[in-house]
C-alpha cells in the first residue's frame, strides 16, 4: 500500500507584531492509500493547520509534505494546481452558493475546471445520485437541511473525481442521527471509489466509528498515532486518553481512591469476569459506569471500576484482568 501523504520532521511557526506562535512542532506521519485517516485534537491544538499542509493551503516553515512522493514546496504553480484537482475539501460550514441550485453548486468545480455543459449536468446528476439527492438537483440550498448541505458538498467535492477528500470539522454542526448518516455515506464512498478520506475532527466518536488509524495532536505535537482499536483499547499518551476515557463517570467513593478501565472486544463479552473476580479472588469492585461501542467495525465494551484501598488488592484485581486478556488503564 503506498503513501499518498508523507510528512516529515514538520513545523509551522505564525509571526505577528513581533511574537512568534508555533502551531506544529516536528510532527512525522503519512497517509496510506485507500484508508480512512483521522486527526484528532481539542480545539488550537494545530490539527486544521496541519490539514492545510497537505494542499499546501499553509507553507510549512521547515520540514517535508509529499503527496505521492511530490514535494509540495517544490512544485511550481502549474504542477501545485495539478495536485490541488486531485484533493478536494469540505467544511463545517458547506460553502455552497444559495443564488445556484444544488446541481449548479454540485458543477462548481467542473465548470471551473473546462468541462462543457453536458457532460458536467451529467457528471453532477451521477455525484447527486452517490449521496442521495437527485430528487433535490433543482432546489436552493435554502431549503435544504444541514445533513443534506453536507450531502451535497460531499457531492461537489466528488465531481473533480479526486485521489483524497479531505473533511475538516464536517460534522460538527450536525445532530447526532444526522452525523451517523453522513460519516455512514463517507465510508461507503471510501469502499466503493477507493477514495482516500483524511478526517479532521475533535470528537473521538467520528473516529471510532470510521477511521482505520488516527493520529492526535496536542499543543502542536503528534501526541499518538496507530491504529483506531489499539489507541482506543490502550491509550498510552495523556492526550489520548483524554479523549478516549468515558465522559463524567459517577465519582468515586474515595477521591484518592484507584479507578481503572478495563476494555474487552466481541469475543470476551459472554465472559463473566465481574463474577470470577469475586468467585476467585473474594474481592469486590465498583461499577462506575459501563457501555459497549463499535470501533473499526468491532464490538468493543468498556467499564470503569472503583478498586479496594489496599494496593495489594488493587494489584490482585488488575492482574486478574490482565491475565484474563482485557486492556487495564488506570483513570486519572
Amino acid at each position: 500500500m503506498s503513501n499518498v501523504f508523507e510528512l516529515k520532521n514538520v513545523f509551522k511557526t505564525y509571526k505577528n507584531d513581533g511574537k512568534e506562535f508555533t502551531a506544529l512542532k516536528d510532527v512525522s506521519l503519512d497517509v496510506r492509500e485507500g484508508e480512512i485517516f483521522g486527526i484528532i485534537g481539542m480545539s488550537g491544538a494545530g490539527k486544521s493547520t496541519l490539514v492545510r499542509t497537505l494542499n499546501r493551503l499553509e507553507e510549512v516553515t521547515s520540514g517535508t509534505v509529499k503527496f505521492y512522493d511530490k514535494d509540495l514546496s517544490s512544485l511550481k504553480a502549474g504542477e501545485l494546481r495539478e495536485v490541488r484537482h486531485s484533493i478536494s475539501m469540505i467544511f463545517q460550514g458547506f460553502n455552497l452558493v444559495n443564488q445556484r441550485t444544488v446541481l449548479a453548486n454540485v458543477e462548481q468545480p467542473l465548470r471551473i475546471a473546462g468541462v462543457p455543459r453536458k457532460e458536467r449536468k451529467e457528471k453532477a446528476r451521477q455525484m447527486l445520485e452517490i449521496v442521495g439527492l437527485s430528487e433535490k438537483a433543482d432546489v436552493f440550498p435554502a431549503r435544504l437541511s444541514g445533513g443534506q448541505k453536507q450531502r451535497v458538498a460531499i457531492a461537489r467535492a466528488l465531481a473533480a473525481d479526486p485521489k483524497v477528500l479531505l473533511c475538516d470539522e464536517a460534522t460538527s454542526a450536525l445532530d447526532p442521527k444526522i452525523t451517523g448518516e453522513i460519516l455512514d455515506l463517507l465510508k461507503k464512498i471510501n469502499h466503493e471509489r477507493k477514495l482516500t478520506i483524511v478526517i479532521i475532527t475533535h470528537e473521538m466518536a467520528v473516529v471510532e466509528k470510521i477511521c482505520d488509524r488516527v493520529a492526535i495532536i496536542d499543543d502542536g505535537n503528534l501526541a499518538e498515532i496507530g491504529a483506531v482499536r489499539d489507541v482506543f483499547s490502550n491509550p498510552r499518551s495523556k492526550a489520548a486518553k483524554k479523549l478516549v476515557f468515558p465522559a463524567n463517570p459517577f465519582d468515586p467513593s474515595d477521591p484518592s481512591g484507584k479507578v481503572i478501565r478495563l476494555v474487552f472486544d466481541g469475543t470476551q463479552s459472554s465472559v463473566p469476569f465481574i463474577a470470577n473476580l469475586v468467585e476467585q479472588t473474594g474481592l469486590k469492585v465498583n461499577i462506575l459506569s459501563a457501555n459497549t461501542k463499535s470501533v473499526g467495525g468491532i464490538g468493543f465494551g468498556q467499564m470503569i471500576l472503583e478498586l479496594p484501598e489496599s494496593e495489594d488488592d488493587q494489584k490482585t484485581i488488575i492482574d486478574f484482568f490482565t491475565k484474563g486478556g482485557l486492556s487495564v488503564s488506570e483513570v486519572v
